[in-house]
């Protein structure tokens, strides 16, 4: 009988577009891949994947630039996150589906984590879009998912690579990518850029224009202010509202990955190298899937000799 391969693809915010690149090594190789787990960013393009839509994803990650990352930054005066998150969901459910996850053609599982309990959740039914929009929610910078009468944040606080969920689903080997095994300690390198001044972009969604437009405003206006201190790392005040939130939780996910990934080690373990990639650069997709496809194609001969 042949041996089920499972992806499980790690959190990891914009540095998870290298798990597309990841996919498209494991398919130049004709190596199948039978079940697709995922935390966060990871759940999403184990999501598309496992629904056929990881080609359309793959396009779309390539066009982003940062003013159409902004369209879809609904944020607000801060109740339990900066983000609300319906912008990008909405968007998706419009330009691409929402099936039902017992429906895929692949099976699929996302890892979310229960704000009041602190459980680790496995969605594996119901919508698509909800399941990673819960798998995604950063804490205070997404609002918390309602979902089933649970309000559910980020699959990375508990398991963020999540190997376990994708052996309970049948898998005998598992691939993981770690996103972020190269990650501390490491200084920033990169900077987000400002929002484009004194044009439109014409990439940007419709429904997403005000907020582009008031960037744009500000831009012009030589105002800022609330943009940097929310998201961008200012040299003469330290580090952002956004990065220290962020690099708070990566601290914590660091070492969750490493005892997790200890307990309950894959077959094969991919670490693309992506230090220099920030966690909101989701402009930066090619680079990342190429990272991606790098690291993965280092690995095939290990997975062959599993497979033989």
């Amino acid at each position: 009988m042949a041996k089920k391969i499972g992806i499980a693809l790690g959190s990891g915010s914009a540095r998870g577009w290298s798990h597309i690149g990841v996919i498209r090594s494991l398919q130049e190789a004709g190596v199948k891949i039978d079940v697709a787990c995922g935390a966060s960013i990871g759940a999403l393009v184990a999501g598309s994947y496992a629904a056929g839509f990881l080609d359309p994803l793959d396009r779309w990650a390539r066009r982003l630039n940062w003013s159409y990352v902004i369209g879809f930054m609904d944020v607000m005066i801060p109740r339990s996150g900066l983000i609300e998150g319906e912008r990008m969901t909405n968007y998706f459910r419009q330009n691409v589906a929402d099936p039902e996850i017992e429906g895929l053609p692949l099976p699929f599982a996302a890892v979310a984590t229960d704000l009041k309990t602190g459980r680790e959740i496995w969605l594996r039914e119901g919508s698509l879009i909800d399941a990673i929009r819960a798998s995604i929610s950063l804490p205070g910078i997404f609002t918390p998912c309602q979902r089933n009468g649970q309000w559910l944040v980020d699959g990375g606080l508990v398991n963020p690579v999540p190997v376990s969920l994708c052996r309970s689903m049948g898998a005998d080997i598992v691939i993981a990518v770690n996103l972020n095994s190269d990650i501390m300690g490491k200084p920033r390198v990169s900077r987000m850029a400002d929002p484009p001044t004194g044009v439109r972009n014409g990439d940007n969604p419709g429904t997403m224009s005000k907020w582009a437009a008031f960037l744009n405003q500000t831009a012009q206006q030589g105002n800022l202010t609330l943009f940097r201190h929310l998201f961008q790392e200012q040299p003469e005040r330290g580090p952002s509202v956004f990065d220290v939130m962020a690099t708070s939780i990566k601290i914590m996910q660091d070492r969750i990955t490493r005892e997790r990934l200890a307990s309950d080690p894959p077959d094969i373990l991919v670490k693309p190298k992506l230090a220099h990639i920030g966690l909101m650069e989701f402009n930066r997709a090619e680079e990342s899937i190429e990272e991606g496809k790098r690291a993965m194609d280092l690995m095939l001969p290990m997975l062959n000799d599993l497979l033989e």
